[in-house]
């Protein structure tokens, strides 16, 4: 049995998978995109204290380096089989919904892109595909999924998303979901914005700038990039924290959106008064599938 946590930013998800791992006898998979790679732990929030469980794919990366999603594939697969075979419970947490669908599912990925697509932008390539296949899962900037996609449907004449709704699941899974209200939601993600800024997010960001790393790791997040505005004299610094805390609200609504529509999640509204109430009731839905 493999158990997934995800949802939109700031529900709670780390909490609950360390929570789960202590009833159900598991170990925690990462499945966010930017927490792979060691630095950048307070603009990716970043949990502090693992509370004694084993995580994998967690802090393993260089910001230099570019691991895509192809090869989280490959690393999660293991890490699963791996789990299961000592009879433990694998349990991915995360947001980042491709890296969940693709570990779990028989996706198979490109290995090059076209040539007939050299020279257009990322940016014309996404609205192009968004004109053939509006439900597509793939991101803007995965320019081989992109280009794989719109051959897809010119030799099929249907959307590539179409075709991800048929491929197999691979594992016994259940799929858990947590969100909240719209207003909650982006009430705790303003806050915790201003608690990562107490916590040295203008710091970190500092110490990556003047190593002038501008990897993929570095500027997906949010946050490293608005602050290297302030820091180039572009904006003033409450000008780029309320750019952080617009663009992360966008996100969750995207986030939500995009799980809602690509995953068969199980929701749970989070208690945030009393985060207990809602892991107690995960783990009761878990034990009742099992």
């Amino acid at each position: 049995m493999v158990i997934v946590i995800t949802g939109p930013t700031a529900t709670g998800k780390s909490d609950l998978g360390i929570f789960l791992a202590h009833k159900l006898n598991g170990e925690i998979i990462n499945a966010d995109s930017t927490q792979i790679y060691k630095g950048l732990d307070i603009a990716t929030n970043k949990i502090k204290d693992t509370e004694g469980v084993v995580h994998h794919l967690f802090n393993e990366k260089d910001l230099r380096e570019d691991y895509t999603v192809f090869d989280y594939q490959k690393d999660a697969r293991r890490i699963i089989d791996d789990i299961l075979s000592r009879g433990k419970t694998p349990i991915l947490v995360g947001g980042t919904g491709l890296y969940i669908n693709a570990s779990l599912y028989d996706y198979k990925f490109e290995d090059k892109a076209k040539d007939e697509y050299e020279g257009i932008s990322n940016d014309e390539l996404y609205k192009m595909l968004l004109e053939v296949d509006p439900n597509t899962n793939i991101h803007l900037n995965n320019r081989v999924r992109v280009i794989s996609a719109l051959n897809y449907y010119k030799s099929n004449g249907k959307p590539y998303s179409e075709k991800e709704k048929d491929f197999k699941l691979l594992y016994d899974t259940i799929f858990i979901g947590l969100k909240a209200d719209r207003e909650i939601l982006y009430y705790k993600i303003n806050k915790r914005v201003d608690k990562m800024i107490e916590e040295g997010l203008i710091e970190e960001a500092r110490e990556i700038y003047d190593l002038n790393i501008r990897s993929k790791a570095v500027m997906t997040p949010i946050g490293p990039k608005e602050l290297f505005d302030y820091f180039d004299g572009k904006c003033s610094l409450k000008e780029a924290t309320d750019l952080i805390k617009s663009k992360s609200r966008k996100y969750a609504k995207r986030q939500f959106t995009w799980f809602n529509n690509q995953m068969k999640l199980k929701w749970f509204d989070v208690n945030y008064d009393d985060f207990s109430k809602t892991e107690d009731e995960v783990l009761k839905y878990i034990q009742s599938k099992v």
